[in-house]
C-alpha cells in the first residue's frame, strides 16, 4: 500500500512534468517540472529495490536519498531534506492517521525552513507544507474523521498555491522578479500540491 501510494506520486509528477516547467518559466529557469521527473525516476528505481515488505520508513528513506542525490535546483535539496527528516519521526508500527502526519509533515517543514531559510509569505512550496502541517495538528482535528481531515488539507494546500500569486518571491531564482513575480503561482509550491492532492486521493481511495 505505501509503495503504491508512492507510485501514485511519481506517476502524477511524470504527467505534470511539462506544466511545472511552464510555471517556472515566468518565474524562473524553467526547470522545475524537469528536475521534478527526475527525482520522481529516481525514486521509482529506488522503491523498486526494495522488498514488498518495505515499511514506511524504509520507504521515506529510500525515497529522500534519491531526491537528494538525483535532483538538481532548488528543489531537489529541499525535498530532499524535509523526506529525509520525515523519515526520522516514523517506524514500522507507524499507522496513517493525522497524529502520524502531523509529525511527518512538521519533520518537513522544519528541515525545509532549516535548509532554505525561508518562512512562510516567502512564495515558496512552505506556503503549501506549513498550512497542510496545521492542518494535521490535534487542535485542528477534533470530532473530525480522517476522510474530512485530509480534505481539509487538501484544501489548505490549494489556498496555499492560490497566496503564493499575491505576494512577491523572497528566495530563490524567483526573488530576482521583485513585485513582478505577483500573478504567478510558486512552482515549488504547485509540485507540493500536487503531490499531496495524489496522496489524498489514495488514500480516501484506498483506505474506507
Amino acid at each position: 500500500m505505501i509503495k503504491d501510494a508512492v507510485n501514485a506520486v511519481i506517476k502524477a509528477i511524470l504527467s505534470d512534468k511539462d506544466y511545472l516547467s511552464q510555471l517556472d518559466a515566468k518565474i524562473g529557469d524553467g526547470d522545475h517540472g524537469l528536475n521534478m521527473a527526475r527525482g520522481a525516476n529516481a525514486a521509482e528505481e529506488a522503491i523498486e529495490e526494495l522488498d514488498d515488505s518495505a515499511n514506511v520508513k524504509e520507504i521515506l528513506q529510500a525515497v529522500g536519498e534519491a531526491v537528494l542525490m538525483n535532483v538538481g535546483g532548488t528543489a531537489g535539496p529541499l525535498y530532499g531534506a524535509g523526506i529525509l527528516e520525515a523519515a526520522k519521526v516514523v517506524d514500522e508500527n507507524s499507522t496513517l492517521d493525522a497524529a502520524t502526519l502531523e509529525k511527518v509533515f512538521g519533520a518537513m517543514v522544519t528541515a525545509i525552513q532549516r535548509r532554505g531559510h525561508a518562512e512562510k509569505g516567502d512564495k515558496t512550496m512552505l506556503d503549501v507544507l506549513i498550512p497542510i502541517h496545521e492542518t494535521f495538528k490535534a487542535e485542528n482535528t477534533s470530532d473530525k474523521t480522517f476522510e474530512q481531515i485530509l480534505t481539509d488539507a487538501r484544501d489548505a494546500a490549494r489556498d496555499g498555491v492560490e497566496f503564493t500569486k499575491t505576494i512577491p518571491a523572497r528566495r530563490g531564482r524567483a526573488s530576482y522578479f521583485g513585485e513582478k513575480s505577483i500573478g504567478f503561482e510558486d512552482p515549488g509550491a504547485m509540485s507540493s500540491l500536487i503531490m499531496f492532492r495524489t496522496l489524498c486521493g489514495y488514500w480516501k481511495d484506498n483506505f474506507k
